[in-house]
């Protein structure tokens, strides 16, 4: 949590762990092990700028397509587009495995991580425990609608979703403030029986 918010000044409310990445070759300059997290925040609480070693961070929005075993990862920012490509080589105890073919310019085996918490995510992102697990206590129904859309990249019939969602969500009696329009309802999560 304190390199995150180091270097974009950022604090998440949760983070989730991915994967370990330990290839000895994945770094030129010598055997690195790296921990992976994925984290989902809401729009209005992204203003990132850079640390000391980050100084150009940003934000990209990000789409991943897997059609049989090749994978394509999109990065946008502004005029900045990045395309990389990969294969998906296995996938054990539910963690998949990708060799890069085209890494589009991204350092290292960074694209293969961001390819895998893409597919972790999206794997695991119908069971609603792993969504609430990224918001607030409680929280509107287009949030809690906000976070799946973004995680499986498409968007969500309202009506579908709240019926998907509705064995998993209590109504609280509290409305949301200050947003500049009409108050909405807030939610939370059912507490099993």
């Amino acid at each position: 949590m304190r390199e995150i918010t180091e270097e974009t000044g950022i604090t998440p409310d949760a983070l989730m762990p991915d994967a370990v990445f330990s290839s000895p070759v994945r770094d030129p300059r010598g055997w690195v092990i790296s921990n992976s997290f994925v984290s989902v925040m809401s729009e209005e609480n992204l203003n990132a700028h850079g640390g000391d070693d980050a100084t150009d961070a940003k934000w990209f929005d990000v789409e991943f397509t897997l059609n049989g075993g090749e994978a394509m990862l999109v990065l946008r920012c502004e005029e900045t587009l990045i395309s990389a490509k990969l294969r998906m080589k296995s996938v054990k105890f539910g963690y998949p495995h990708f060799e890069i073919s085209d890494s589009g310019g991204i350092a290292f085996d960074h694209t293969e991580i961001i390819a895998c918490a893409l597919y972790r995510l999206r794997s695991i992102i119908e069971d609603f425990d792993i969504i609430f697990d990224f918001l607030p206590e409680k929280f509107t129904l287009s949030a809690l609608q906000k976070v799946q859309e973004a995680i499986l990249n498409t968007p969500l019939l309202p009506a579908n979703f709240r019926r998907k969602a509705s064995p998993y969500i209590e109504e609280t009696d509290e409305y949301t403030t200050g947003a500049g329009h009409r108050p909405a309802k807030l939610f939370k999560r059912k507490q099993g029986d």
